[in-house]
């Protein structure tokens, strides 16, 4: 079943579904329509957050990589940080768990080499490690994960913030790792995804790009204006 779902994405578009409370979109239904747009649109798959997935998976026939944004106190973690996190996801149907796989503490003391462990052994999904350096990507694939990706990178305090895709970091991983690669972040353009694609990332995920009509307008608003 992983091998299945991994090469199902091979060379493919996973269109990030997702709004955060304050957008017109917070809503299952509407990231379920975006979905299912996603899919006539050409997608392979979607990456989407509880609470979306179940309506996303009613409406939507692709694969679903799934992961819990939750906000712990004393934690910059968030992106599917405990293994009851994962089982909410794994319950709602997706058939790929994401979760920051980042040298980050975690809740409960528990490593990322455990929570890999525990996700693999107990709940059979393949594991998507969101990282932010190459050294995390490399820790991720011995601790189990089926794929890594460059999601995090610009969002730790300890990489540095961009506005485009870290291709040094994408192909230093490919490089690097076994496991399939994906290219995650900053994706704004064609030519952007293409040049992921020509460092032989194995597929991309977009999602402000394509379903943030809020920080798509603020990108052309601000770019008319010459802020």
């Amino acid at each position: 079943m992983v091998a299945d779902v991994v090469q199902k994405i091979k060379g493919g578009l996973v269109v990030s579904c997702q709004a955060e409370q304050g957008s017109p979109f917070f809503h299952p239904e509407s990231m379920a329509r975006f979905a299912k747009a996603a899919e006539i649109g050409g997608a392979v798959s979607i990456r989407a957050k509880e609470p979306d997935i179940r309506a996303i998976k009613q409406m939507c026939g692709l694969p679903v990589i799934g992961i819990d944004k939750v906000y712990l106190e004393g934690f910059e973690l968030y992106i599917t940080p405990r293994f009851e996190d994962a089982e909410r996801i794994a319950a709602a149907g997706a058939e790929v768990i994401a979760l920051d796989c980042t040298a980050r503490a975690r809740p409960g003391g528990v490593t990322m080499e455990e929570l890999v462990g525990r996700i693999k052994s107990e709940l059979k999904l393949p594991v998507m490690a969101d990282i932010a350096t190459l050294q995390e990507a490399m820790a991720a694939e011995k601790a189990g994960a089926d794929i890594v990706a460059t999601t995090m990178s610009g969002y730790t305090a300890y990489s540095p913030k961009r506005d485009t895709p870290d291709f040094d970091l994408l192909e230093a991983i490919i490089r690097a790792v076994a496991v399939p690669v994906i290219a995650e972040g900053h994706i704004h353009t064609i030519a952007e995804a293409q040049a992921c694609f020509a460092l032989d990332a194995w597929a991309i995920v977009i999602g402000t790009a394509i379903t943030r009509p809020v920080e798509l307008t603020e990108r052309f608003a601000r770019g008319i204006s010459g802020g």
